[in-house]
Formats: C-alpha cells, sequence, structure tokens
C-alpha cells in the first residue's frame, strides 16, 4: 500500500493530552503550526521512512460523557492552551472523531478515577469479558477504516500501584487470573494493554501506571509479535533531573539533598491529589537520581492540586550539594510550562517512532524510546543525552535499513526488466 492507513487508539481521549494532541494532529495536517516540541521532526530523523501526519487516523475509548468538542473548548477557555480560530478549523475532525469513542473500564482503578467516570461504563465484567470487549472496538476501527496498523497510547489517569507480590510472571499464569474479578491484580491499564498486544497492536504507556509493565505481558507481545514501552512521560521537572544530575556526578559534586515541589490544576492534579494514586508518580518522579549518582541524596518529591491553577505546572526544586573543601552550595530553578502541550508532541513522536518499529518487524520491548519517559521498562540508563543518543542509533540503523531494501527492490526491478 503505497499511502496505508495507521490508527491511533487514545486511551482517555478526552483528557488534556489526547485533546491537544489530536487538535495539534489536525493543525499538522493542515499545515497551521510549525514543528516546535516535536522531536520527530529534528534533521537527524527526516531520511528514516516516518509517515506523514495525514496518514494518521485517530479513535480511542473513555469513561467520561461530555464531548471531544466540549473538552477541546474548556482546555482553552480554562489554560488557555488552544486558540479558538484552531478549535473551529479542526471542528470537522472533533466531529468525526467523536463518532469513534468507545467506553473504556474502571476495573479496580480505585475511587477516585471511578467517581469521574459515566454510570453506563460497563462495571460488571470479568477481566476477561473487557479485554475482549475493549479488544472488539479496536479490531472493528482496524476493519472498518482498513488501516494497515494500530497505535494504542494509554493517557488515562495515573491509577494506584500494584503491590509487586500479587503479580504473576509468566503469561499462563496471568491468563488463568482473567476469569475471576476478585483474584485479578491487573487494573484497566494492563487490561488495555493486553487488548491491545493481544490483537496484534503496538502499545504505548504514557502514564506511571502500571500497563504493559510485566515481564507476562511482554511475553504476550512476543508472542503475538507485536512491541510496547512506558513509562510515565518524561515532559518537565524529571526530564531536568535527568540533564542536571549528570552534570554534578562528571564534576564530582556530592549531592546532598534534592526537593522538588510540585504544583498544578488540571485532573490529573485531581486524581493525584488520591494519596494512593499520587504514590505511583512520585514513585516514578523519585528514583532516577540514585541511579544516575550512583548513591541516594536525602530527597523529597511532593506533587500538590491547586485547581485554579489548571494544565499550568509550576515545579521548583532545591538542590544542596557540595563542592571543595566541603563547602555547601545550591542550585534553585522553576519549571512553569503547560503540562499538555509538553506532552501531546512527544505523543505524537512515538507514535511514528513505533509505527515504523512495526514496519520494520521490531517486537517486544522499544527501549530506543527511554528518552521519552521517567521509567523506561528494561533500562538502568537514565541520563537524557546517553539514552536520546539510543533514539539516534535506532534511526541511523533504520534509515541504512530503509537504503538497502530500497536498492534490493530497484535491483529486483531491473532484473525483472
Amino acid at each position: 500500500m503505497a499511502n496505508p492507513k495507521i490508527g491511533i487508539w487514545l486511551i482517555g481521549i478526552k483528557g488534556g493530552v489526547a485533546c491537544t494532541a489530536i487538535v495539534g494532529l489536525a493543525a499538522l495536517k493542515k499545515n497551521l503550526t510549525g514543528s516546535a516540541g516535536l522531536v520527530s521532526q529534528l534533521p537527524q530523523f527526516q531520511h528514516i521512512g516516518l509517515l506523514d501526519w495525514n496518514q494518521f487516523i485517530v479513535a480511542g475509548h473513555e469513561i467520561r460523557r461530555a464531548t471531544l468538542a466540549d473538552e477541546v473548548l474548556r482546555l482553552a477557555a480554562e489554560n488557555r492552551i488552544v486558540t479558538e480560530k484552531l478549535i473551529e478549523q479542526s471542528r470537522p475532525e472533533l466531529d468525526e472523531i467523536e463518532q469513534r469513542i468507545r467506553p473504556g473500564t474502571i476495573f479496580n482503578v480505585g475511587p477516585t478515577i471511578s467517581s469521574l467516570a459515566d454510570a453506563d461504563i460497563p462495571s460488571q465484567e470479568t477481566p476477561r469479558e473487557t479485554i475482549e470487549r475493549l479488544r472488539r472496538d479496536m479490531a472493528d476501527f482496524v476493519r472498518d477504516k482498513g488501516l494497515e496498523h494500530l497505535v494504542v497510547v494509554n493517557l488515562a489517569s495515573t491509577e494506584p500501584p500494584v503491590a509487586a507480590e500479587s503479580l504473576p510472571e509468566s503469561w499462563a499464569e496471568l491468563e488463568r487470573l482473567l476469569d475471576d474479578s476478585q483474584k485479578c491484580p491487573m487494573r484497566a491499564s494492563s487490561l488495555y494493554a493486553i487488548a491491545a498486544l493481544g490483537g496484534g497492536h503496538s502499545f504505548i504507556n504514557f502514564t506511571p501506571s502500571l500497563g504493559s509493565g510485566l515481564p507476562a505481558i511482554d511475553e504476550l507481545a512476543r508472542r503475538w509479535s507485536t512491541r510496547h514501552y512506558g513509562c510515565d512521560g518524561k515532559t518537565g521537572e524529571t526530564l531536568l533531573k535527568s540533564v542536571l544530575a549528570p552534570m554534578f556526578a562528571r564534576r564530582n559534586l556530592s549531592v546532598l539533598s534534592w526537593v522538588g515541589h510540585n504544583i498544578f490544576g488540571n485532573m490529573d492534579g485531581q486524581v493525584l491529589n488520591d494519596p494512593a494514586n499520587k504514590i505511583s508518580k512520585t514513585t516514578s518522579k523519585d528514583h532516577l537520581l540514585g541511579e544516575i549518582l550512583g548513591y541516594r541524596p536525602n530527597t523529597v518529591v511532593s506533587i500538590e492540586y491547586l485547581p485554579d491553577l489548571g494544565d499550568w505546572k509550576t515545579a521548583w526544586d532545591h538542590i544542596h550539594f557540595a563542592g571543595f573543601l566541603g563547602v555547601p552550595m545550591t542550585l534553585q530553578f522553576t519549571w512553569q510550562a503547560s503540562d499538555s502541550i509538553l506532552a501531546a508532541p512527544l505523543v505524537l513522536d512515538m507514535i511514528r517512532f513505533t509505527e515504523l518499529a512495526h514496519r520494520r518487524g521490531q517486537v517486544g520491548q522499544m527501549t530506543f524510546l527511554a528518552s521519552f519517559f521517567k521509567s523506561p521498562y528494561g533500562m538502568s540508563e537514565h541520563r537524557f543525552e546517553q539514552q536520546f543518543q539510543m533514539l539516534e542509533h535506532w534511526a541511523k540503523a533504520n534509515a541504512d535499513s530503509g537504503r538497502q531494501n530500497n536498492e534490493t527492490r530497484d535491483l529486483a526491478n531491473k532484473k525483472t526488466k
């Protein structure tokens, strides 16, 4: 197929990041915006065979009733990150996507997320029944639109963590639990992952939730020859940590303590106001310092919900470190940005990179995407520059592979003639 159509299936499709990604994609298709914030638009990724924005079509799952257009309008009114003109220009796409949104699941997500859900969201299904329903939704979309491939991205609210001792090691063990809602330790994010990977689709977990972060689910992905990665998109304060911490290590400056205080007011902040949900996020934000520095300084990570801030997040960090002769010094920085504006282009980037990985036949964990995540699966390297070099090396290898394939095809055509 000369111009394949690729599906994007967004879980939590009416959330801030998803809405921003949808409007951004519509703007890119119509040449209404530039490439700022898009990693895949950098020069080193221009000749590796990434698809054009016009080849992607969007659908998804949601647990809330409000229309997609209303959520985009609310994002504009409350957070001033999308103009009314751009919304108007994107309105046909929003109305079209609305017809492709299906009810999601609230299986084992906890009371805070459940309280946001519409009363019509199925709640009496077994995990297996839920997986089959979600899988049918995705399969119908692929069939109806004649899609070459589907990339599923989890952008739903952060779930409480799952106790490690309750997690089965193998797919066979995990599958046996899917018929019993009481015994199955999985949360909704993992059911979405199983539905996607078991259907032969790619899966990206942009949240701190468990998602596909289990050996048993990775086994499923390999069994179906598909691919996945996560977790927790690295967009702001933690991105700076992954850049600054190596500097302290390289200059042999001892970090004594690192305090990060985060305040924001979007729906993510509302959900994280629940301590059970918050621990998933703070754990993801905190662990990389020790792995970069080689020791554990005193650390504090706090997240506070202030409704009036909306999507605009402020992170204030205080770094106390010791230099020559043991003299203590400090570095402070303040990061203020729109959470959705930082995250949405990364979602679009990873979809493009994942689609290329699909065409190249790559299976399992996509470790080349590590630079996009706070807690990348199967990865002990947390220094941003080294992670980004992994993406560049992957891109170069794919560019070389693409050239070889083209040369082979051209040679075959000449012999045929």
